[in-house]
């Protein structure tokens, strides 16, 4: 059994039984700024952006980002977090590598490179106010990531003159090598004069000749720790700029992790001695950083540690940071193979007195919120919803803010663009995870959840669905949706001779009344899977599987079944969108009589066409109404419909197929937008499915699309009563 973390608190005997308890302190999700929005007026904005390296000003009411493929930094105000507004981009000249911002100039690293053989690279001054590059300094080499002294002082760069990862299989040395440059300032700029550049090969044990120093940070006793990830190896420089200390990241071995990308969420795998191969680092205090063990070319251990400055190994999350990212549904199978959640972002800060330190999951698109209060036993309090792909955060305590750089922009395919978001600790409950497997009797993996039914007789128990993503291994998942978050508890696999089905795409589930199911499976041609409704026993073993009518196979596309729904001897099952032989705008709900073996089918109008297709995704029979969820295929703020209408049950009089189709009447119940909108991110795209409990109370899935070019959220939510 996996025990639960999330949300633990330490008791601390010395409080006095007498006094109030202090309030329960949680981050959530304010704000989401689509970084296209910093290009100027007449700009390509469908142009890709990637916003990577985050800094604060020191009033923490600006936030300036790297953007890579513009060759730009961003400017973001946030004197209102809530409403951040955009302050426009500002060419630097080559490609922005890090920032740090000290008064009112941003340090941006910029990488000039030719070639990997010949890197080159410099320091550029922005002035915050003027907007204009006021100095620059030749750093010699390409810069990876920069960072400030406490005091302002001075400024540290790592060197890191990166591999070709396709020249020989990325295999180490590949000259020339990197360094670590310390740049004092003077007048609020880098003195460029009085660089100095610290030598950091012979250090390493692999490949100590060519030294790749990744990310730095500094302490306030002015030591600077650096990670050399390809190097697997972390250098502390002392006050005095000289090697105080050096140390491999040592290796770690994991059980029950999920090591194959093969379709199922399996934590029954082992890895053996992996090089923690850290990114990105971060001091907790004078002594002590936190490493994200991201890995790179021979290592990456799925999850964190804390060092002491000697070498010594405080603490390390081993499995667990990943076990609680899956729980969460945000597991990326498809990176199962490699290096899992992969953490490459940590930040730190104190919030009130609680040290805090914050990892990011790059591929799961999360960040862990960590109590470090003992630094041998941290405890995870909360898992946030990052956006896809977090490469940076920047913490700002003073305004109780945590920020997040969001790198992944899928605009070129109509996806999801690059986003900062922002996150704001205060009193209210914790919003996100909506749904958690925490707390199951087994270790439970999931995501990519497409269809609910509820339990006819219990109030807040549901039935829910995984499609194809998870195709090795289809499940039906049992929610109860009486706690918050609800709680998946039991994950049940569909199985045909005893093995897992295959060539299945569950995107429907309904009661059939004798303790089974009845499943709607999507037919995917180029994939082989054929559209069809199986049924199913309490235990998920196939009692029967039903192909369509000729009348159906021969008009079909690859958008089919996407909810069922039963009522007495008929199975009602929406068609997402329009097949060959219906008129535009106008789907079908196809009937099919278990007893008979008939089918018949009545049409549906969908709403006007939008940005993108139109389409059904569920249906729900509730007393004498049919409710369908309707949607776009869009995403944030070209989201338009997400909505749930019903059709009177007894407008539903099937025609046989091959006719004319009557047209049945629809109601709107529920516009989702402004509950999709409530979790402070972009509307998401995919709100798949719906069920009415049996206290008449509706709740409403996304799917999450298995965490792949996806940010991976799933939201399930109420939406009350409709009797």
């Amino acid at each position: 059994m996996f025990a639960p973390r999330l949300f633990a608190v330490s008791s601390t005997l010395a409080l006095c039984a007498a006094m109030p308890a202090a309030a329960e302190m949680n981050f959530n999700r304010i704000a989401a700024f689509a970084t296209p929005a910093n290009m100027a007026e007449g700009e390509d904005r469908a142009r890709e952006t990637s916003p990577e390296i985050i800094a604060a000003t020191e009033d923490g009411m600006m936030l300036v980002y790297t953007d890579s493929p513009l060759g730009a930094i961003g400017l973001v105000d946030i004197a209102d977090p809530k409403a951040p507004k955009a302050l426009g981009n500002i060419d630097v000249k080559g490609e922005p590598t890090s920032v740090a911002v000290i008064g009112n100039t941003a340090f941006v690293g910029v990488n000039t490179s030719e070639s990997y053989v010949a890197p080159s690279g410099r320091l550029a001054m922005v002035d915050l106010g003027t907007r204009a590059e006021v100095a620059s300094c030749d750093l010699g080499g390409q810069p990876d990531s920069i960072a400030r002294a406490k005091d302002g002082s001075f400024l540290a760069v790592a060197i890191e003159n990166e591999r070709d990862e396709d020249l020989n299989d990325g295999e180490l040395p590949q000259m020339p090598a990197g360094y670590v440059v310390k740049l004092p300032l003077k007048d609020g700029l880098a003195d460029c004069d009085a660089m100095q550049k610290i030598d950091v090969t012979g250090l390493a044990a692999v490949a100590g000749d060519d030294p790749e120093p990744e990310f730095v940070d500094v302490n306030a006793a002015g030591e600077i720790v650096v990670t050399m990830q390809e190097n697997n190896a972390i250098i502390v420089i002392g006050a005095d700029g000289k090697v105080a200390s050096h140390f491999s990241a040592g290796s770690v071995s994991l059980e029950g992790v999920d090591t194959k990308k093969d379709g199922k969420i399996d934590f029954t795998g082992s890895l053996t001695d992996l090089p923690r191969e850290p990114d990105a680092v971060k001091w907790i205090d004078e002594d002590h950083f936190a490493t994200a063990n991201e890995g790179d070319w021979k290592g990456g251990s799925r999850g964190w540690t804390i060092f002491k400055k000697d070498g010594t190994v405080v603490y390390d999350s081993g499995n667990t940071f990943e076990h609680a990212v899956a729980e969460i549904g945000h597991f990326p199978d498809k990176r199962a193979g490699k290096k899992g959640v992969e953490p490459e972002s940590v930040e730190f800060g104190i919030f009130d007195g609680k040290p805090l330190v914050f990892i990011g999951s790059e591929r799961g698109s999360v960040v862990g919120v960590y109590d470090v209060s003992d630094l041998a036993a941290p405890k995870l309090l909360q898992l946030l919803p990052s956006g896809i792909g977090p490469e940076g955060y920047a913490a700002i305590p003073a305004r109780n803010l945590l920020v997040s750089a969001n790198e992944t922009d899928l605009g070129a395919d109509g996806g999801a663009r690059a986003h900062v978001m922002l996150f704001e600790r205060t009193e209210a409950p914790a919003a996100y995870p909506t749904i958690t497997s925490a707390g199951a009797e087994e270790m439970i993996g999931w995501g990519a959840l497409s269809g609910l039914v509820a339990d006819a007789e219990k109030p807040g128990i549901l039935y829910g669905v995984s499609d194809s993503f998870y195709s090795a291994a289809p499940s039906i998942f049992t929610i109860d949706a009486t706690t918050k978050p609800a709680r998946i508890t039991k994950a049940t696999v569909v199985t045909r001779d005893g093995a897992p089905a295959q060539l299945m795409d569950l995107e429907g589930i309904t009661l059939d009344g004798e303790g089974g199911f009845w499943l709607a499976s999507e037919g995917r041609s180029d994939k082989m899977i054929p559209h069809g409704i199986v049924h199913v026993d309490q235990d998920g073993k196939i009692k029967e599987q039903i192909g369509l009518p000729a009348e159906l196979s021969a008009n079909e596309v690859r958008f089919g079944f996407e909810g069922i729904a039963k009522r007495g001897d008929t199975l009602w099952m929406a068609v997402q969108r329009e097949w060959k032989d219906d008129p535009a705008g106008m789907v079908k709900l196809v009937a099919y009589n278990t007893d008979s073996g008939e089918w018949g089918a009545v049409r549906y109008p969908l709403e006007a066409k939008g940005a993108g297709w139109m389409g059904l995704s569920e249906i729900t029979l509730h007393g004498d109404h049919a409710y369908i969820v309707e949607r776009d295929n869009q995403l944030g703020d070209l989201a338009a419909v997400k909505k749930i209408f019903r059709v009177k049950l007894a407008e539903m009089q099937p025609a046989a197929l091959g006719g004319e189709l009557p047209v049945v009447t629809k109601e709107e119940v529920r516009d989702l937008i402004p509950e999709l909108k409530s979790f402070g991110g972009y509307v998401v795209d995919k709100v798949e499915g719906f069920a009415i409990d049996a206290a008449g109370e509706g709740f409403v899935v996304s799917d999450n699309d298995g965490v792949d070019d996806s940010s991976g959220e799933t939201l399930f939510f109420s939406i009350g009563k409709l009797d």
